[in-house]
């Protein structure tokens, strides 16, 4: 399989498996990252996954030798491409990223909620030196995501950003020695996990719909989120164990 699925507690490991190819996205790989998020999802044991690549890049993109042959699209119908870059998920998602993640790669850690990022990670959109264009949410999403004048720039030229200037811009969460991303990942995972889980995802889920409105629509959005979580069984042991001055043992209900 081209994407492998592992456990650690209630974190999930998805990592793209075809090292020979820089994890090039191919319709296998696109089909085989869907529906690892599918069973990350599906699985109520873990509450966060981590997104790694095996070998020397996390992703050089497209499968170029896929695309010059004619080959099957690389994309799903849910997912778009990669199966990832359009795909809903209600849990949160970290990239670790070691090497290039260009192009398609970089579409795909745009589609992550954080990311952590070995020294030698360089990330890009350089589909112009291609004839090519970013069309898998790169060029709306990265102006987001760093200055708008630096994202242009990269669009433009197709240039790459280093893993020291990219957390210095904010695209990157956490910068680590070259190898200790999957491992910086996992320990930044078990950090949010300390949280009650309902309560992220309404958190994660309110942060994200509410980016581009008002701040009247922002509350409404806030109030209906919350309403769902003060209904679980985790509302009332927040509190609980703060009183008892225990650890609280979140049920994710």
């Amino acid at each position: 399989m081209p994407v492998t699925y592992d456990t650690m507690g209630r974190v999930a490991i998805l990592t793209l498996d075809r090292p020979e190819a820089r994890n090039a996205i191919n319709q296998e790989m696109a089909d085989a990252i869907e529906a690892a998020i599918d069973r990350f999802e599906e699985d109520d044991g873990v509450w966060i996954a981590v997104l790694a690549g095996n070998g020397p890049a996390f992703c050089a993109g497209a499968d170029l030798k896929a695309v010059a042959s004619g080959a099957a699209g690389l994309s799903t119908e849910r997912g778009g491409f990669a199966g990832i870059v359009r795909r809903e998920r209600a849990k949160p998602l970290i990239a670790a990223v070691e090497g290039p993640a260009l192009a398609g790669g970089t579409e795909i850690v745009l589609s992550c909620d954080l990311v952590v990022a070995g020294a030698e990670a360089r990330f890009g959109l350089p589909e112009v030196r291609s004839s090519l264009v970013a069309n898998a949410g790169g060029l709306f999403r990265l102006p987001r995501a760093i200055p708008r004048n630096i994202a242009m720039e990269l669009i433009l030229t197709g240039g790459a950003l280093p893993a020291d200037r990219a957390y210095q811009l904010g695209l990157v969460n956490r910068l680590v020695d070259a190898g200790s991303a999957l491992d910086a990942a996992c320990a930044l995972a078990e950090e949010v996990n300390v949280n009650a889980p309902i309560a992220v995802r309404a958190s994660r889920r309110i942060f994200l719909a509410t980016q581009f409105l008002t701040d009247d629509e922002g509350f409404e959005v806030s109030a209906r989120e919350s309403r769902v979580v003060f209904r679980s069984e985790d509302f009332q042991e927040g509190p609980r164990a703060f009183i008892e001055k225990r650890p609280p043992r979140w049920a994710g209900r």
